[in-house]
């Protein structure tokens, strides 16, 4: 998009941020209004997503995502970067000479989604822009510095969205809003964010070309801390992708637009990097966690022992979950566009658990109370006239006490995975006692127990 077209586009904004269309409210460029907005219901019913942070910085491979920035970024510089860097790299190699290495020679879409829907996620949300500013889609505002211009010379952000939606998954891109070494971005800093070239003529026509090209059916904001949502522009954006953007039904945001705005402003809040409440939120929220539980990109230097096993990923996703939570789980891919094996495994592990679980999870709603000590410590979610009580220690004996749901005479129990009802007795005043079956053994060590007609 063009300057001058996105000059006419804005100008067009706000004279129109008032009217009303047909289809219903027409959200106004203010918190009040846009906060307002009911977030779309696909979202709070995929309730599992998978994140991909995937740039130039999967190349280096060292530490996180944040290598540049570690490296030269910050004062006094990451002393484990700096070496790294004399260790294996010429003098004068700098952060743009590693995006020719951004080879994703052995990246095939169709692999990742098929990867993606195994383990049971409804939606993907991919790295279109990381603080490096490297986009991964052809930017006209991010010359020589995208993936089409060098690198892969491909498309990535496009190649991902024709697989993700050929498997009926929804797709998301994350876009940094600072780019930490552009030199617009640096002038508005060194002005006290004063002036907005970067916001006018780099950041806002990019994010318009994004929505209008891929149409996303979430954006996942970040980058937002060091100015206010008034220099980011934000308000302004999220009403033309509310009111006129060709995902405005659809569309999902999170709360990251500027310094003071998580937890607070936005589409669903996502807080600080992987949130947990500690009583349920009153507003819809999402967990976002990698399984590398040290960086959100590829590292080379990765450890077993630094990744989440399935069963922390298991307790970690319904403890969200009953909690009213999203749960986003993070993968990193190589610069060479595999997803590690490891990573793989883990994610279709959670599918197979989900494929017998499932029920307990989607479109569930967090039920009257979120967790009990009971037989063992017992999270809870429900749907329609079901209650799920999950558990993730194998209790010592047969019979299972639940303190907290109210039976009547036609309550009935099963274990997910076993369609024989299970025997059961009130207890007084509310609970009862549950007589279990073998457990089937699951990689995952987390059972449910359904039960209808309790209050």
């Amino acid at each position: 998009m063009p300057v001058n077209r996105y000059k006419t586009l804005r100008v067009s904004l706000i004279l129109d941020i008032t009217a009303c269309r047909p289809s219903g409210t027409r959200y106004q460029a203010n918190w009040e209004s846009l906060d307002a907005r009911p977030l779309p219901t696909w979202y709070d019913e995929a309730k599992f997503g998978i994140f991909v942070h995937w740039g130039v910085f999967s190349v280096p491979g060292f530490e996180s995502e944040w290598f540049w920035w570690h490296w030269q970024g910050q004062n006094p510089p990451d002393p484990k970067c700096v070496e790294y860097m004399l260790d294996n790299y010429p003098p004068g190699f700098s952060y743009p000479d590693f995006a020719p290495q951004f080879h994703a020679q052995f990246f095939d879409p169709d692999d990742w989604a098929d990867i993606f829907e195994a383990s049971g996620a409804k939606y993907v949300v991919l790295t279109a822009k990381h603080h490096e500013g490297f986009t991964t889609w052809p930017s006209s505002y991010s010359w020589n510095w995208n993936s089409v211009d060098t690198g892969p010379h491909r498309d990535l952000v496009g190649d991902l969205a024709e697989a993700i939606r050929n498997r009926s998954l929804h797709y998301g891109l994350y876009n940094s809003l600072y780019e930490w070494f552009n030199p617009l971005y640096l002038a508005d800093k060194k002005n006290n964010f004063t002036t907005q070239d970067f916001v006018l003529k780099k950041l806002l026509p990019e994010l318009y070309d994004m929505v209008l090209s891929y149409k996303p059916e979430l954006i996942w904001s970040d980058g937002d801390w060091e100015a206010p949502d008034t220099y980011w522009n934000s308000t302004e954006f999220l009403a033309w992708l509310y009111n006129d953007s060709p995902v405005k039904d659809v569309i999902v945001t999170n709360d990251r637009w500027g310094a003071g705005c998580y937890c607070k402003h936005g589409g669903y809040y996502n807080c600080a990097d992987k949130y947990t409440p500690g009583e349920l939120p009153k507003h819809k929220w999402e967990k976002c966690q990698s399984v590398d539980t040290q960086s959100w990109g590829y590292r080379r230097t990765m450890r077993l022992s630094e990744l989440m096993d399935l069963p922390s990923i298991i307790q970690d996703l319904v403890q969200t979950v009953a909690m009213g939570g999203n749960y986003l789980l993070n993968v990193g891919p190589t610069p060479d566009g595999m997803i590690p094996p490891v990573f793989e495994e883990r994610l279709r592990g959670i599918g197979a658990w989900l494929e017998v679980n499932g029920e307990a999870i989607y479109s569930s709603k967090p039920w009257r109370l979120q967790t009990e000590n009971a037989t063992v410590p017992v999270w809870y979610t429900s749907k329609y006239s079901s209650v799920f009580a999950v558990f993730m220690t194998k209790p010592t004996v047969y019979t299972f006490h639940l303190s907290e749901p109210i039976t009547a005479e036609s309550t009935t129990v099963t274990l997910l995975g076993n369609l024989e009802p299970l025997r059961w007795a009130p207890l007084h005043p509310r609970g009862l006692i549950i007589l279990l079956p073998e457990l089937p053994p699951t990689p995952a060590q987390a059972w449910i127990l359904k039960l209808d007609g309790v209050k």
